[in-house]
């Protein structure tokens, strides 16, 4: 064999050792390679998921041409008025009273979620409204509304109302009227803001993901509520 051979083999032989004989520097750039391809998908992804949200939030959020002070709130049949905890259900309790009381609505339905003995949203609203004047006639409560979507369809399908007034706060008023027009309801949103609520900027994260929700039971799966059952129209909604 001549020396040329002999240095020929030497040299192949040494750079197969390199790439598959368990050096690193070898498998380092098709791992990496593959590693580069993975993070780029991800980022597609990423991006994807990124816009639909902003899209949907642009969607949700355009009717806020819809959302009035109690002063000048366009007259109604019913308000609505949702169901929550704290200052947050009082001040919109409140709201809806005014509404009443100065002619702009005939009936009140208090919905929220009363899905144990010890937690009855309804029954405290409606508590609250007595107190301040509302006669018990007028006050319709709604024992299944555990969100807002429950809340609606309920409102259209078990109490046969098909206009009202929403309230609730700013930061979720353009989500449940975006969630009525889409059950087809004819409806403008009442803000209930009297103060700035202590835990306000965790309601504005959350209300990202609940309007994404919301968006997909309007558009994509249009679920029944939790529960349904016989109608009992409100008589004049």
């Amino acid at each position: 064999m001549t020396l040329f051979n002999r240095f020929y083999l030497k040299h192949r032989r040494g750079r197969n050792d390199e790439a598959y004989s368990g050096n690193p520097l070898g498998r380092g750039a098709p791992l990496r390679s593959s590693a580069l391809r993975f993070a780029k998908r991800l980022l597609g992804l990423l991006a994807f998921a990124l816009g639909a949200i902003v899209l949907i939030q642009w969607q949700v959020y355009r009717n806020r041409d819809s959302i009035h002070t109690p002063t000048n709130a366009p007259s109604a049949p019913v308000a609505i008025v949702f169901g929550a905890a704290g200052a947050i259900v009082m001040d919109r309790v409140r709201t809806g009273v005014d509404l009443y009381k100065s002619g702009k609505v005939r009936k009140l339905l208090m919905t929220g979620d009363n899905d144990r003995v010890s937690y009855n949203e309804p029954r405290g609203m409606r508590d609250e409204a007595l107190r301040l004047g509302v006669p018990s006639g007028d006050i319709v409560c709604d024992y299944a509304g555990f969100r807002t979507y429950d809340s609606l369809y309920r409102a259209r399908d078990i109490f046969g109302v098909t206009h009202a007034l929403l309230v609730t706060q700013s930061y979720h008023l353009p989500r449940a009227l975006y969630i009525g027009r889409g059950l087809g309801m004819n409806v403008q949103g009442v803000e209930s803001d009297r103060r700035r609520y202590a835990l306000q900027t965790l309601y504005d994260g959350r209300e990202v993901m609940s309007t994404v929700r919301a968006w997909i039971d309007v558009n994509v799966t249009h679920p029944k509520p939790r529960y349904l059952g016989k109608r009992e129209p409100i008589e004049g909604a």
